[in-house]
């Protein structure tokens, strides 16, 4: 018996080892990259750097001073066919594209056809969110400021799909809502308040949201690429791959699409049409005076209805506005693509940048560029990413639960043997085997409802976070079950000794 334990004991030793190597050679390079100091030297060297540390494969940024443009691009529009990033490339923006659509609802407010004040209720009258639940009114300012209570999880009630009545599911999703806050009272970022936006604009001119926007703000502004991904469109040979990390690398993904999502996230444009967006903010360019009028409105910040973020720091009109520095600045995320705008509306300085994946990169690269555009030191890198810390702590799991999975078949296969001659002995094994099982269907139960008691499901994990998640829950749901096979015949084997 001695004998069969040590040999096991040598085996499963041997296994883990093994395991334990071959992961580190395969995420050799990944690990190395990120485990570098994150000093640099220059502008393109922090943009490759921090590009190389997020696993980030293209970047394209589009910089603006006093009218001045300039524009850089770096690593790869699709990797797997070597090609490389332009400023003809086209991004998904995700959340900075909810400036356009504030910038529509200013549009309609000008022309009167809606007041900030009104209730959603008086343009969606099944739209009947409660506090507590009563049911209350939003108004439309609540919507732009992100003041209107709906809660930030409400994300996942998003439905996945691109044809024409996917804007009003998403409505109806979240029509009867129960709010976190009463509305009015505190600012809390939910991506759904932009689509209701668009259900109003649609409402109001009888138009598509996407072809208003298109007609009154891209096509004056001479945004002639930019289009929004409603997934009906015929895919342009300019759009770059989309892609997500897992392992510390980058792989080609292709999200799911969320036609009822598009006012919040789902503008697709390039450098070049951005230069023409970020300019006229600060009034650069040939802008119809009407829109002029209307941009200024939307970097306006009224403190009684704006969002407040920090201090000197509000949410207003699809903008996060520093007061105190006249900055206006936005983030986006996609499951696949991210963004960042910074722009200095007195000193006229302005910075977006672009990434083909879900990452901290385009606002850590934005950031750094404000900094040396104003004479100041660059920050070094910092581990801030979520997306990337998740794929880091999960691949890690899928690792130890690999090893964990090859013990326990190892286990079952060469039989489990015990040593409970001794009374004693007996008693630890029943304790020890019954307190395994109980913690083993703990565990199960514990992989099994996790996202839901952080408010997610399990279509928005596997959709926004790398598949090192769902391969980590996949592997200790396992591992649990053949723990919970191990301990029961273990308790039958001391009991039949008795």
């Amino acid at each position: 018996m001695k004998k069969i334990l040590s040999t096991t004991g040598t085996v499963t030793v041997c296994v883990i080892l093994l395991i334990a190597i071959i992961s580190t050679i395969a995420c050799w390079n990944a690990l190395g990259t990120l485990l570098k100091a994150g000093n640099y030297d220059d502008e393109d060297h922090m943009v490759e750097t921090i590009m190389a540390k997020s696993a980030t494969p293209g970047v394209a940024i589009v910089l603006s001073e006093q009218g001045e443009t300039e524009y850089k691009v770096y690593g790869y529009a699709d990797v797997n066919n070597h090609k490389m990033v332009t400023e003809d490339s086209l991004f998904e923006l995700g959340s900075t594209t909810k400036a356009f659509t504030a910038l529509a609802v200013i549009l309609l407010a000008d022309e009167g056809y809606l007041s900030y004040s009104d209730n959603v209720s008086d343009y969606i009258p099944w739209f009947e969110p409660t506090f507590k639940g009563e049911k209350v009114n939003i108004t439309i300012h609540q919507l732009l400021a992100h003041t209107s209570g709906i809660p930030s999880w409400s994300i996942r009630l998003i439905p996945e799909g691109t044809t024409e009545d996917m804007l009003e599911k998403t409505i109806l999703n979240i029509s009867n809502i129960a709010l976190d806050t009463y509305p009015g009272t505190e600012h809390t970022y939910a991506t759904v308040n932009y689509d209701v936006l668009a259900m109003i604009i649609e409402q109001v001119t009888g138009d598509s949201y996407q072809d208003y926007v298109t007609e009154n703000i891209l096509v004056p502004l001479k945004m002639t690429d930019s289009y929004f991904s409603t997934g009906q469109e015929k895919e342009s040979d300019k759009l770059t791959k989309g892609y997500r990390v897992f392992f510390g690398r980058s792989l080609e993904y292709d999200a799911p699409r969320y036609y009822g999502n598009i006012a919040a996230g789902y503008l697709v444009t390039n450098s070049k049409d951005l230069e023409r967006w970020i300019n006229a903010q600060m009034g650069i360019g040939d802008i119809p005076d009407h829109l002029w009028k209307a941009i200024q409105r939307s970097h306006q910040v009224d403190i009684k209805t704006a969002g407040y973020e920090d201090e000197n720091q509000y949410y207003s009109f699809g903008w996060s506005i520093d007061t105190n520095n006249r900055v206006v600045s936005h983030s986006g995320s996609n499951p696949n693509y991210s963004s960042h705008v910074m722009i200095h509306l007195e000193k006229q300085q302005a910075i977006f940048v672009l990434a083909n994946l879900n990452s901290s990169a385009p606002s850590l690269i934005a950031n750094n560029l404000y900094e040396n555009m104003n004479g100041n030191h660059m920050h070094k890198y910092n581990y801030a990413d979520v997306y990337l810390l998740i794929d880091l702590v999960f691949s890690f799991l899928v690792i130890i639960a690999v090893a964990i999975l090859c013990v326990q078949v190892i286990k079952l296969f060469r039989g489990i043997q015990l040593n409970i001659e001794e009374e004693k002995t007996r008693f630890k094994k029943m304790t020890g085997s019954r307190i395994a099982l109980i913690l083993s269907i703990m565990l199960l139960v514990l992989v099994m409802i996790w996202p839901y008691l952080l408010n997610y499901n399990y279509v928005m994990i596997g959709v926004w976070m790398s598949y090192s998640v769902y391969m980590s829950m996949g592997l200790t749901a396992i591992n649990c079950i053949l723990s919970i096979i191990i301990n029961v015949k273990k308790i039958g084997i001391i009991r039949s000794s008795e």
